[in-house]
């Protein structure tokens, strides 16, 4: 029979994939290790076990020891992973900038989860290194692993990851891209590769805001600003962050980073986090000045799944104003508008009272309303002219629609770029969304302006 002792078997020997289309007219081979497939979803798999079993080597970690660690989500997952297998209970410390979905999954897999504030400084109590540390010392045959000075971290990926990517290649890498958090995956894989082949070039890719590039350049570290992208980046220069092992490092901004994620999911189908995203993006920026002779290996660090209520989600990518103007349809403003309208579109028909579709405006704070019959548009009703109507016939409030009604509003399809709708809108009030031949939603003037900032008139 063929099976793993544990789920620990699964870990690493994570396959390489070739990018076909996001990479159109771009000469190198240019690779994606699938580390989103290892059993806890992420890169960050091979060091919770390497990490534990370096601590139970040196007796730093007890039968029924408790593992508290400070982590963006990923490394505490791999821990959690490992720790389940091996009997060990976890405490992990994460900033409100992690998503829920991690938290969410540390706490299935059995672990504790405290959440600080990402806007505490590193060194103060509230910071959640400091917390992690604080933690772990007040708690008995606890062990704190420290995965931004733990030696475990980058000897896995020199034990594994540089390894399998030389073998892989068959000795061909030119260039490998990696994110830069802690420093452990490319400190560990551009130090083996480095050694197999001096002239391998090791890419750090960096979010704006990050001190990494700054260091590199200058061998100073600047002052930190906020960025949105998890689990890489840093404000202050871990210990398992071997720049001498790194020739560049590239800034990617948020927006490139979400986008380029979001793009190897819808075109290349390799669903995957932000940080994925910020590594794909240095890949195919340092590909532009590369021959056909390039071969370029960059990092898939976790899955998309650990970020659906984050930049997978059109409304946060609204929200932060990440959405870029020409990516946006008729569609996406329907399905992102704010609380404050109807989650369905609501209508009346030729035949309703004038005093019930009045009343119904009003009950929802609506100024316009579409007037459909049979799915079809036939009018619509518009609160000025309304309300003028009726207060120079009163009668009209008891007849139909049909009497007061004016003509409908124009109808694109769901698909429709915001242009477009932009165009219609300078000439009506409203647009109705049409999708599949079936009248599904209304924009206003409003919503196209709260979506992109843009002036319709």
């Amino acid at each position: 029979m063929n099976y793993y002792e544990d789920v620990l078997g699964l870990i690493g020997h994570t396959p390489l994939v070739k990018l076909n289309r996001l990479n159109k007219g771009l000469k190198p081979l240019i690779l994606a290790k699938m580390e989103n497939l290892n059993p806890g979803f992420s890169v960050k798999d091979r060091i919770g076990i390497s990490m534990i079993e370096a601590a139970e080597r040196e007796g730093l970690l007890k039968p029924g020891g408790t593992i508290v660690e400070a982590t963006s989500g990923n490394t505490g997952i791999g821990l959690a992973i490992a720790a389940s297998v091996k009997g060990y209970k976890c405490i992990f410390v994460m900033t409100d900038k992690a998503s829920v979905e991690k938290s969410r999954y540390l706490k299935a897999l059995g672990a504790d989860v405290v959440i600080t504030p990402v806007s505490a400084k590193h060194g103060t109590p509230d910071h959640y290194v400091s917390t992690a540390r604080r933690i772990a010392a007040e708690t008995p045959n606890s062990f704190y692993p420290d995965q931004y000075s733990h030696p475990a971290n980058p000897e896995a990926h020199y034990r594994t990851t540089g390894p399998e990517l030389w073998e892989q290649t068959e000795g061909k890498i030119t260039h490998f891209v990696s994110g830069i958090g802690t420093g452990g995956t490319i400190s560990g894989t551009g130090r083996y590769l480095k050694e197999k082949n001096p002239n391998i070039k090791i890419i750090g890719a960096d979010p704006f805001g990050s001190i990494y590039k700054t260091y590199k350049e200058t061998g100073k570290i600047p002052e930190t600003t906020p960025y949105l992208v998890e689990g890489i980046g840093q404000e202050v220069l871990p210990g398992n962050a071997h720049m001498q092992y790194v020739d560049e490092v590239m800034n990617i901004t948020d927006a490139e980073s979400f986008d380029t994620a979001r793009q190897l999911g819808r075109v290349e189908g390799i669903f995957c986090g932000g940080s994925t995203g910020t590594n794909c993006a240095a890949a195919l920026r340092l590909a532009h000045d590369l021959d056909e002779n390039a071969i370029i290996v960059f990092i898939v660090c976790d899955t998309g799944e650990h970020y659906l209520s984050k930049f997978h989600s059109d409304e946060w990518m609204k929200e932060k104003r990440l959405l870029e103007p020409q990516k946006i349809t008729a569609g996406l403003i329907c399905d992102t508008k704010g609380a404050r309208s109807p989650k369905s579109l609501v209508v009346v028909a030729p035949g309703d009272r004038v005093a019930d579709a009045l009343a119904k405006m009003n009950e929802l704070g609506l100024t316009q309303i579409p007037v459909l019959e049979d799915g079809e548009s036939v009018g619509s009703l518009r609160e000025n002219h309304l309300l003028s109507t009726v207060f120079n016939d009163r009668d009209l409030l008891e007849g139909p629609v049909s009497k007061v009604m004016e003509k409908g509003f124009p109808t694109v399809d769901v698909d429709t770029e915001v242009n477009v709708v932009t165009r219609k809108l300078r000439t009506s009030p409203a647009v109705l969304i049409e999708e599949y031949g079936r009248i599904t939603g209304i924009i206003t003037r409003y919503d196209v302006l709260d979506t992109t900032g843009a002036d319709v008139n």
